[in-house]
């Protein structure tokens, strides 16, 4: 017979506090995204401006090949999106 006063949350309390942790993750890495996508666009424009390509290919595929191997195939479909995110981001510096 289980003993129910070693763990007094019901299921109701446990995916509460589950989806209040997920929200905060979320509003981290929405956060950390938006920290990225401002770090590319100035390597963008400090690139451009030295007289460079605004995307460099090897280093995307570095990138996809990171989530890859951290995340799985799924992992791909992550990477791609943040690269997506982070290109034509360029604006002149005020």
């Amino acid at each position: 017979m289980a003993d129910t006063t070693t763990n007094p949350q019901s299921p109701d309390d446990v995916i509460g506090a589950g989806r209040a942790r997920i929200d905060d993750l979320d509003r981290r890495i929405i956060a950390l995204i938006t920290e990225r996508v401002d770090t590319s666009a100035e390597i963008q424009r400090v690139r451009v401006a030295s007289g460079g390509n605004r995307v460099q290919l090897s280093r995307e595929m570095e990138v996809i090949a990171r989530y890859r191997e951290g995340l799985g195939k799924p992992g791909t479909t992550v990477a791609l999106t943040l690269l997506e995110l982070c290109r034509g981001r360029v604006r002149p510096q005020a």
